[in-house]
């Protein structure tokens, strides 16, 4: 059973010349615009590989020479691999780190006490208890101390480095603000040891590598000249989450708005990521600008829309003069002018455009995204939470049931930790009143509940966790908004499936990892109806990777009826929809369906349906908008850009990328 088929989608084919050179001067030649040495891999596998073989050559090294290696090490996710890398070579290969000195990076503060979940406690797990580091050569920031000792503690914190000889290695993740440890933005190159505030982004991206539900306010961090002192230092990044904070870290001017670019003038600093994450770096999203190209048709896509978008001009009108003064003459050498690229990325494009996104019948389907037959199809839309069908593809959704097709939707998770507290009490009062009004008062188990959940949430702490009951209610509380919302789009309640899938149900933003009993939940769906179409979220940059679960439940589904020969699936396509926390380029659309201002306005009347998640939704992350604002910025978005490309001009658009079983 594979259960991480979500990893393993790639929309673009990236040469291997583009980020393996095979000597210096070609490295030079591709790298031009990258200011720190960046090392880039196809999985995250080789990368940690690659990795673990330079600290561990360190680590021998200081042995032989009967020194102690020094490192500083960190706890974010891209991190985790490592470790665990490094804990198998101890393991399998009897790899020693008893020479290994080790200072955490940073510590939260204030901790209630020494056993509270910690950045220590997780370093701890993830390496340190698996190997055979010498105890008292492990030293901790005390997230405990009281806060008048916090300075003279940091400087004392420095200076048992120092005794140490410094700073052999600095192991690093790099957080969404481009923060390096736990320095944010706005930190200087000469700050040192000390007490932080931690800005709301950071706060909840490490609450989630925690995988607790609240964080301190603060840490305690090494600074970055504390880092920038360490001989050798490491930046990981994996995923396509990092490739926007990883082009400005590595490509643009250093700047304290940014501590990760100060890496650009340390002498012996490299940048490790895997494809996903080096997605906007010039040498892969642009490398028509530092090397001769091996054309594809989505690479020359990709070039001619930055063509389009840097001389302000549609497709149709650019000129043998633009594709000659900004780096794509080859194209005209393979094609003969650019009247011939342009009509083929034009026509490309066009062809991208339904407004029958389950095919239309009886009509052509050559150069159509999606088949005319057959028709109607049966169509499952599977939404990781139970609004993330309506904000992002709502639009097409009405679509399809107004065509005539079978529309089933599959809520994949409860949502219930998403639902705030005041949600609950209003339908408690709801409830209460009703048995007031209609019962005569007699029922007793309501009202002992009521004040018995009442009470609960009239004593409950920042991290608690709710009891059953309450997480119940919350959950009744996003179905009926999902019903109300399917009920407004014309599908029948009988078709609306609520999955509830096991990973989901700790109560907590930490879910457990997916198992055999939530893929056999979606593969029952998927026999009963046996579908001619599927829609799967492919917004992976979810902050608390629901997302990528659910999809991973979906496609391990259909591998397992791949194998077994199922006959539904050889007439079944599978559609990859983004919501609230990105869009697909350009380049990588397939199909795109276009929203008139009625249809956009009825979009959102759908997502507004689920009141809980308006202006009190828990999790809107980093992005102020709320999440009907974010799907109609987005919808527009799209339809904007292919206007700009001379196509034709909508009020919006929703975007998706076929899926193609591995």
């Amino acid at each position: 059973m594979r259960t991480d088929l979500s990893s393993q989608i790639t929309l673009n084919r990236v040469s291997t010349k583009y980020y393996k050179p095979e000597n210096a001067v070609e490295r030079s030649v591709l790298t031009r615009f990258e200011k720190v040495p960046t090392y880039i891999y196809e999985t995250i596998d080789e990368g940690v590989k690659q990795i673990a073989n330079e600290v561990i050559e360190k680590i021998q090294s200081r042995q032989r020479e009967g020194k102690f290696c020094v490192i500083a090490a960190g706890t974010g996710l891209s991190l985790r691999p490592l470790y665990a890398e490094l804990v198998r070579r101890h393991r399998d290969e009897g790899i020693s780190f008893r020479n290994v000195v080790i200072f955490n990076l940073y510590e939260y503060y204030p901790l209630p006490n020494a056993e509270a979940k910690s950045s220590f406690n997780h370093l701890c797990e993830l390496f340190l208890d698996q190997v055979d580091i010498n105890k008292n050569n492990i030293f901790t920031i005390d997230g405990t101390i009281p806060q008048e000792s916090v300075i003279d503690y940091c400087r004392l914190y420095e200076q048992r480095i120092q005794t140490f000889g410094g700073l052999d290695i600095a192991l690093m993740g790099i957080g969404r603000e481009g923060n390096i440890g736990m320095n944010e933005p706005g930190s200087t190159l000469s700050s040192d040891t000390r007490l932080i505030l931690i800005d709301s982004t950071s706060r909840a991206e490490a609450a989630t590598n925690l995988g607790i539900d609240n964080l301190p306010p603060c840490s305690i961090t090494m600074g970055v000249s504390n880092i920038m002192s360490a001989r050798k230092v490491y930046l990981l990044a994996w995923g396509d989450g990092k490739a926007d904070i990883i082009r400005k870290a590595v490509e643009e001017k250093h700047t304290d708005s940014l501590p990760a670019s100060y890496l650009q003038i340390h002498n012996n600093a490299s940048v490790c990521i895997d494809l996903p994450a080096a997605a906007h770096l010039t040498r892969i999203q642009r490398p028509w600008l530092v090397t001769n190209c091996e054309w594809n048709d989505k690479l020359i896509r990709s070039a001619i829309v930055w063509l389009c978008l840097l001389t302000n001009k549609p497709i149709l009108k650019l000129t043998n003069k633009d594709y000659n003064e900004n780096g794509l003459s080859e194209l005209l050498a393979l094609y003969g002018s650019a009247y011939n690229v342009n009509i083929k990325i034009f026509n490309d494009l066009q062809h991208t455009i339904t407004g029958w996104p389950g095919g239309k019948p009886n009509a052509d389907d050559t150069y159509r995204p999606e088949r005319a037959k057959p028709f109607p199809k049966r169509v499952i839309v599977f939404s990781p939470h139970p609004d993330d069908d309506v904000i992002s593809m709502g639009g097409t959704i009405r679509r399809l049931v107004q065509q005539g097709h079978e529309v089933h939707v599959a809520y994949e998770t409860s949502g219930n930790i998403a639902v705030g507290d005041e949600e609950v009490v209003r339908f408690l009062h709801f409830i209460n009143g009703f048995n007031q009004l209609f019962d005569n008062d007699s029922n007793e188990t309501i009202k002992s509940k009521y004040a018995e959940i009442r009470q609960f949430l009239a004593n409950k702490k920042e991290g608690d966790i709710d009891t059953r009951d309450i997480l119940t209610i919350k959950g009744l509380i996003r179905r009926g908004e999902a019903r109300t919302a399917c009920t407004y789009n014309q599908i029948p309640l009988n078709r609306v499936h609520f999955l509830d899938l096991p990973f989901y149900e700790t109560g907590r933003i930490e879910k457990n990892p997916i198992s055999e009993a939530d893929i056999e939940i979606v593969l029952k769906l998927l026999r009963e109806v046996k579908p001619h179409q599927i829609f799967v979220a492919g917004d992976l940059a979810d902050p608390h990777g629901t997302h990528k679960v659910c999809t991973d439940a979906v496609l391990a589904a259909i591998d397992i009826e791949k194998e077994a020969g199922a006959e539904w699936l050889k007439d079944c396509r599978t559609w990859m929809y983004r919501g609230a926390w990105a869009e697909w380029e350009i380049e990588n659309i397939e199909m795109a369906v276009p929203l008139s201002p009625e249809e956009l306005r009825a979009k959102r009347n759908s997502i507004l349906k689920h009141q809980s998640q308006m202006e009190s939704a828990p999790f809107l992350g980093n992005d102020e908008r709320l999440f009907w604002q974010r799907s109609e910025d987005r919808n527009r978005g799209t339809a904007t850009l292919y206007d700009k490309l001379g196509l034709a001009c909508y009020e919006a658009m929703e975007a998706f990328v076929e899926y193609i079983p591995l």
